[in-house]
């Protein structure tokens, strides 16, 4: 049997962690709220019934991101449950672990599904296991410049390169002919490293002019379901959304 949430810590800041003290105080839930020293006359700090520094002077970003500084506060100030928004430490499977190991409730997926799900090509291959239909593309990173060569030419150009990690539009570069696929394999895996700290990229067929909708799933340990409708995300900007809009225009 899960234990009530009595008290809330948001590990976010701004609008975000706003939005989720309203819910919390829907529900009597007790709030807390963390502030880096540069947000200190921010909104939500006096929007939560508490709020605590976190982080160093200078630092405002890091501050957000101190896990243990974060869960140690949690731990001092009675919190139950830690909600992390999102950005910041949202997928973080870390984050998930210490408060599983503080006792502290996650309001987020598994650590392990996190972690799965933060790899796109191991997402890949767990998807294809599960019969959901993939684009053709590797099976995992690539490791080599002439494997890149011969898959390309297997699947047929274009094709785009992909960060395993991460995302944002970084670590990603469309090769349109084999020329091409050698120094865009180079780029991609500076950026990924530089953007994310892993540099493993994998290659999956470009699909020209194409819809982007995302279905946001909500589960919980007790087997309930539900999708919360679609969202279209197709007008991007080098492969970052620039808006999202529910629901879709393009479906019925």
């Amino acid at each position: 049997m899960a234990r009530p949430v009595k008290k809330l810590l948001v590990a976010n800041r701004s609008e975000i962690a706003i939005r989720v003290f309203r819910s919390a105080h829907e529900l009597g839930i007790r709030t807390v709220a963390i502030y880096a020293h540069e947000d200190r006359f921010a909104l939500h700090r006096f929007k939560a019934d508490e709020s605590y520094l976190v982080g160093r002077p200078g630092e405002p970003i890091r501050s957000y991101l101190d896990i243990a500084g974060i869960v140690a506060l949690a731990k001092e100030h009675g919190v139950d449950a830690i909600h992390p928004g999102y950005g910041f430490l949202s997928e973080s499977a870390y984050l998930a672990e210490v408060c599983e190991a503080c006792h502290i409730t996650f309001i987020g997926p598994d650590p392990n599904v996190i972690r799965l799900m933060g790899d796109k090509a191991r997402a890949r291959r767990v998807m294809k296991k599960a019969g959901v239909p993939i684009l053709p593309g590797s099976d995992g990173p690539i490791d080599s410049e002439e494997k890149a060569l011969k898959l390309a030419k297997d699947i047929g150009y274009p094709v785009i390169v992909k960060a395993t990690a991460g995302g944002g539009g970084r670590g990603m570069r469309v090769v349109r002919a084999p020329g091409e696929l050698v120094q865009a394999l180079k780029t991609a895996q500076r950026e990924a490293e530089a953007a994310f700290g892993v540099g493993d990229v994998y290659i999956e067929k470009y699909v020209e002019s194409p819809r982007h909708i995302e279905f946001q799933i909500l589960g919980d340990k007790f087997g309930n379901v539900v999708h919360l409708g679609e969202r279209e995300c197709s007008i991007q900007r080098r492969h970052q959304k620039l808006i999202e809009e529910s629901p879709s225009p393009a479906l019925t």
